[in-house]
């Protein structure tokens, strides 16, 4: 038999329904196929028929027209699209329609040729089936039944991955590989998500999405939403936020709305965004007189309550009683994204949600309770829900982080279960303190698949939304996000520690897909472990000047973690086609080029500072090093605006460096640097330092890593599981399944770790845990030590999230450990002696990280480990 295609499954394994990495697909071969009984859905380079009914809805319609331009992106001719009647279908055919919707399906199930009962009422749920001889002069056909429309939609996506189109294709510019044959094996595969609604939030877009939108496509408008819908409907999510800071999305461009709909986006606002008005309008319409006044519910609630009304109008304007869908935000925020009241106006805020759910009921002309709303519990409105506010049973609840990553609240997973359930907005971009961070993807993978499986494991499955900034260059973690939320069951732990490299043999092809996914976790454990609007010169500690030359400290490692990253994906880039390198630099060249870069220019900085303080005129090298990395940093971003074209002219034109406040610079600025005495070009060279090794650690350290137990208990119902490159350095420990109550030391859920200190004296074990919240409101969480059997000494993890400045003790210490991504907490041990003892960690609260551990019988260990 000729070499052929067999449509792999989504985690690259060999049976169609297998799910082993949701959501990633490659081609893969298989000489076992056998093509007497497979789907050709591409043979010897012409693609199978694609058919929809005619008045099919108008989403089925426009996916099965994208399906059509993706097989023709892959056998490079398109094939031929059919909105009509089945009857006028020869040949080799790929079905798409929603059950009840779709006479051919129907008649189909009628026969019974596909089984389709366990669809019935699904949300979202699809089958994707080959069936022989369906109709006359059809021999074979692939049908895709959808549950409903975006069941439909997802189930032709998905295919569209399998056969090698990425998500990316347009939003990265992924290429698509040729194929001459792919074959379909027999057989069904069904599927659905797990959490209702997934998607996310396109905020803080300026300067770049916006600067970027206005010169590709004349603004933010329907032009540029079709392709974030395409995005998102391809990563099986469903649920948008659109970008607000100076816009509008419905009032912007009417025809925005319509397209989402059309599509099949389920639309909301953000989090202070009530009643599907963006808070652009109250201010946009002021001389119209359709808004005025203060933004003051006590003060101005007729007002208020017209302009809300207005956004339900327009929901329902769709046509014959039917609205165009959505999830409506209740409750109040402040004007400007800020608190509504000075303290916790809990009656005043059950007031305004009763006001607009009875402002939707008399718009729908129906109950309430039939239109989906959502109410966030966004910073201060936490305090609301902690205070008791009562929220009608059907109105999801939607949870928050602390804007850096750490979950603030979950409910009890022992909690009667709500109507409206419960849902989590996500942070991977965010304006306000300690620190902007909106330049670049900084988040690990591992971080976020922790705190979402968490949440899951406390039943949060009705939202899942992630606040993204300006979509790139956040295209790997959102991809991971999406994935997760589709079906957070099948990410297991394995699933994560494979998804690197799925992604990048999904992406780039399976030759280098090994190298690349190891550089992307290297890259996103590096940026993740300060993000980079936190660094400057004094960031991290030197070594300081020797007589036998200059020792980098902590400093200098980084630096060289980064040059090494650098060099790799400098000689993967030489391996890649020509095709490729357009992909490659935007989800790996760039962000690993301009770290490394930003990394040399505050490492310079603060050579040269130290250096010229002592009059050294080695300082001069730096400045040369300094000079040259700001002018680099330029060069980078102007790369990235040419790419394609200039098609993404402007979406790198955040600030980035030479912060001061926790708000952005105006512009991007060098840091001053000093020169010391002659200063040519020949003295400079003459001039470049010698730098010496770093000093191993001192007797009476030891360090280990979390991963490295040398045995591991497990107990009720628990399992000490290993999470790679989960936090700063190794990875993770953490007890699965989470959501678990606390546990006792009688319980024994530990880990033992085997050390040898090298020298006598009262120690102190420092563990360094990954930055968390306690979930339960009671304010800490807890961890326990010991020392060869000794008694359990309780530390207590205490972090009080902010958004401003720090306030209090309690603020700091939680600034600090975002800042840094870590959490030390320091336990005396008493005197030990030379020699081994065995340290042991007890797990007794949940949604506790273990990092690392090091025991230390002297004083100088904090400076030898620095932050890492």
């Amino acid at each position: 038999m000729s070499r052929r295609t067999l449509l792999a499954s989504a985690g690259l394994g060999a049976a169609i329904g297998a799910l082993a990495t949701p959501a990633l697909a490659t081609p893969a071969l298989k000489s076992a196929v056998d093509p007497r009984t497979a789907f050709p859905l591409i043979g010897n380079g012409t693609a199978a028929t694609v058919f929809v009914d005619a008045g099919a809805d108008s989403a089925v319609r426009r996916v099965a027209a994208s399906f059509a331009d993706d097989l023709g992106r892959v056998c490079g001719t398109r094939p031929t699209l059919i909105e009509g009647h089945i009857a006028d279908v020869r040949g080799p055919v790929v079905v798409i329609g929603v059950l009840g919707q779709s006479a051919t399906i129907d008649q189909l199930v009628r026969a019974g040729r596909i089984q389709a009962a366990d669809l019935h009422g699904e949300w979202e749920a699809f089958r994707q089936i080959v069936v022989d001889n369906p109709l006359p002069g059809v021999e074979r056909a692939l049908v895709i039944v959808g549950a409903d429309r975006r069941g439909a939609v997802f189930g032709t996506y998905d295919l569209s991955q399998r056969i090698g189109v990425s998500p990316w294709h347009w939003f990265a510019d992924v290429p698509v590989r040729r194929q001459r044959d792919i074959l379909i094996p027999a057989g069904s595969r069904r599927d659905q998500p797990k959490v209702k609604y997934r998607g996310f939030f396109i905020n803080d877009e300026d300067p770049c999405l916006s600067g970027w939108a206005i010169k590709k496509f004349g603004g933010v408008n329907s032009a540029m939403y079709a392709h974030v819908f395409e995005l998102l409907l391809r990563m099986k999510g469903n649920y948008l936020w659109p970008a607000m800071w100076g816009k509008a999305f419905a009032d912007d461009d009417p025809a925005s709305m319509v397209l989402a709909d059309a599509m099949g986006v389920v639309m909301g606002n953000s989090h202070h965004e009530p009643m599907l008005r963006a808070q652009e309008e109250w201010h946009r319409h002021q001389d119209q007189g359709i808004t005025g006044g203060a933004w003051d519910y006590t003060k101005n609630g007729d007002h208020l309550r017209a302009f809300w009304r207005g956004g339900i109008e327009r929901m329902m304007s769709k046509g014959d009683g039917k609205a165009y869908e959505s999830v409506v935000t209740v409750g109040m925020r402040g004007d400007g994204d800020q608190a509504m009241a000075e303290g916790t106006a809990t009656g005043l805020l059950e007031q305004v949600v009763t006001d607009q759910r009875r402002i939707i009921a008399d718009v729908t002309g129906k109950p309430a309770s039939e239109t989906p709303q959502v109410w966030a519990l966004y910073k201060e409105v936490q305090d609301y829900y902690d205070h008791g506010m009562k929220v009608p049973d059907d109105v999801t609840l939607l949870f928050s982080d602390d804007n850096w990553g750490q979950l603030r609240r979950l409910p009890d997973p022992a909690a009667p279960p709500r109507k409206g359930g419960y849902g989590i907005y996500y942070h991977f971009d965010y304006v306000g303190g300690p620190r902007n961070y909106k330049w670049i993807n900084t988040n690990q993978i591992e971080k976020v698949w922790q705190q979402m499986d968490l949440a899951y494991q406390h039943n949060v499955r009705t939202i899942w939304i992630v606040n993204v900034g300006d979509i790139k260059p956040m295209e790997y973690p959102l991809g991971f996000f999406l994935a997760q939320a589709w079906d957070p069951e099948a990410m297991t732990p394995e699933a994560l520690a494979d998804y690197p490299r799925a992604w990048a043999a999904a992406t780039f092809g399976p030759e280098q897909a090994g190298s690349i996914g190891e550089m992307i976790t290297a890259y996103s454990q590096y940026t993740a472990r300060r993000k980079p609007e936190l660094i400057d010169q004094s960031s991290f500690r030197l070594g300081g000047v020797t007589p036998a030359g200059l020792d980098g400290g902590e400093f200098g490692m980084m630096v060289a973690a980064w040059d090494t990253l650098e060099a790799r994906m400098t000689a993967v880039r030489a391996r890649l086609s020509a095709d490729q390198h357009d992909a490659y630099y935007q989800l790996i060249e760039y962000p690993i080029a301009a770290m490394a870069n930003l990394y040399r220019l505050y490492y310079g900085t603060a050579w040269n500072r130290l250096l010229a303080s002592k009059n050294d005129a080695r300082a001069n090298y730096f400045a040369d090093m300094v000079e040259t990395a700001f002018r680099r940093d330029g060069e980078l971003v102007q790369r990235y605006h040419s790419i394609n074209g200039g098609k993404w002219d402007g979406m790198m034109a955040q600030v980035h460096m030479s912060y001061v406040i926790w708000n952005d610079p105006t512009q991007q600025t060098m840091p001053s640097i000093m020169r010391v005495g002659a200063d040519t070009p020949n003295d400079r060279r003459r001039l470049k330092p010698k730098f010496v090794d770093r000093a191993g650690a001192p007797p009476g350290v030891v360090a280990r890593e979390a991963t490295a137990f040398s045995r591991a208990h497990d107990g009720k119902g628990l399992r000490w599981t290993p999470i790679a490159d989960l936090g700063r350095t190794g990875g993770g420990m953490i007890a699965l399944p989470q959501g678990r109550a606390a546990t006792t030391q009688d319980d024994a859920v530990h880990l033992d770790y085997d050390m040898v200190i090298q020298k006598a004296g009262p120690a102190t074990l420092t563990l360094y845990l990954a930055p968390t919240l306690d979930t339960t409101g009671r304010g800490t969480s807890r961890i326990g030590v010991s020392i060869d059997n000794g008694p359990v000494q309780v530390l207590q993890v205490s972090l009080e999230p902010t958004g401003g400045e720090h306030s209090s003790a309690a603020t700091k210490r939680w600034a600090d450990a975002v800042c840094d991504n870590v959490v030390r907490l320091p336990a005396q041990l008493g005197a030990i002696s030379a020699g081994r003892h065995t340290v042991s960690v007890w797990r007794l609260d949940d949604n506790v990280v273990l990092q690392k551990l090091v025991l230390a019988t002297v004083a100088e260990a904090e400076s030898y480990l620095g932050a890492v």
